[in-house]
């Protein structure tokens, strides 16, 4: 049989991210995007709670909050940090990297670009810092596959390719940090324009779903395999729209619903049965 798409190989992590465990992503849209398809799962997730997050100083700015104000339940297992340009921005009355211009004259900024070396240092310092509140924390590092049209197309490679270079290095130096190959999944088995939205740069929900299944393949085990087998036709159930909702037959069908729920509360204990039920 001819093969039609380049194949991205990606082993299985040496550890499992368990069924409804607490996720924290922080990043550019796309972390936002994964943390959202995890939420879907009742998987307990805290995804850019400052909004995005595009460079690792900004990054690693959200992180020094997320540290400073958790409360002593937040036990997090995974983080997930998504790069998504080596251009920051400096306040030119401060000289201090801004998370956000809140459009903002351009005079009052100066743009420059990181470094690999600089990249680096950001990240490792954010990670140890996390490492330091959690410490068994693993964190997976991913590049959005998102291009930046402002930059050029080339300009938007370099910035990739910085960042890419980073999180490999990343990786060798900081025990327990992982690299998740979203970005070569999106432009080598998804480099078809079908997968894209309409401004040919983000990815589809289906680009993300798929991302999202790589993901999982990597990092789930049998435990939250089955979980999801569980979940999936109570999540199904509670998309249901029907066309009676006053009915009794309907609500015989949410009741049995919310009991299978409360099933899945008492089975897997991280599971969060904050379920609206009419």
């Amino acid at each position: 049989m001819m093969q039609l798409q380049t194949h991205v190989e990606i082993p299985h992590a040496p550890f499992e991210i368990a069924p409804c465990a607490r996720m924290l992503f922080v990043g550019s849209c796309f972390a936002d995007n994964m943390g959202r398809r995890f939420a879907e799962d009742r998987f307990r997730v805290t995804a850019n709670p400052y909004g995005v997050m595009y460079n690792a100083v900004s990054i690693g700015h959200t992180l020094c909050r997320v540290v400073d104000e958790a409360a002593p339940a937040d036990d997090y297992s995974v983080a997930v940090l998504t790069l998504g340009t080596n251009h920051i921005y400096l306040l030119n009355e401060t000289g201090e990297v801004v998370d956000n211009c809140q459009k903002r004259p351009q005079r009052l900024f100066t743009e420059q670009q990181m470094t690999v070396a600089e990249t680096v240092e950001s990240l490792v310092s954010s990670i140890l810092m996390l490492r330091e509140r959690w410490p068994q924390l693993r964190v997976v590092l991913t590049v959005s596959p998102i291009r930046y049209r402002k930059y050029g197309y080339h300009g938007s490679q370099l910035s990739k390719a910085t960042l890419l270079l980073a999180a490999d290095e990343v990786t060798r130096r900081v025990p327990e940090v992982y690299y998740f190959p979203a970005y070569e999944i999106m432009n080598d088995e998804l480099r078809d324009y079908r997968f894209y939205k309409e401004d040919m740069l983000h990815p589809t929900d289906q680009a993300v779903e798929y991302i999202w299944q790589r993901f999982a393949d990597a990092y789930f085990g049998d435990d939250t395999w089955q979980y999801l087998r569980e979940w999936q036709p109570v999540k199904e159930a509670l998309g249901h729209r029907p066309l009676h909702p006053d009915s009794e037959a309907y609500r015989q069908f949410m009741d049995k619903t919310l009991s299978r729920a409360r099933q899945l509360s008492k089975k897997y204990p991280n599971f969060a049965l904050d379920i609206d039920i009419q």
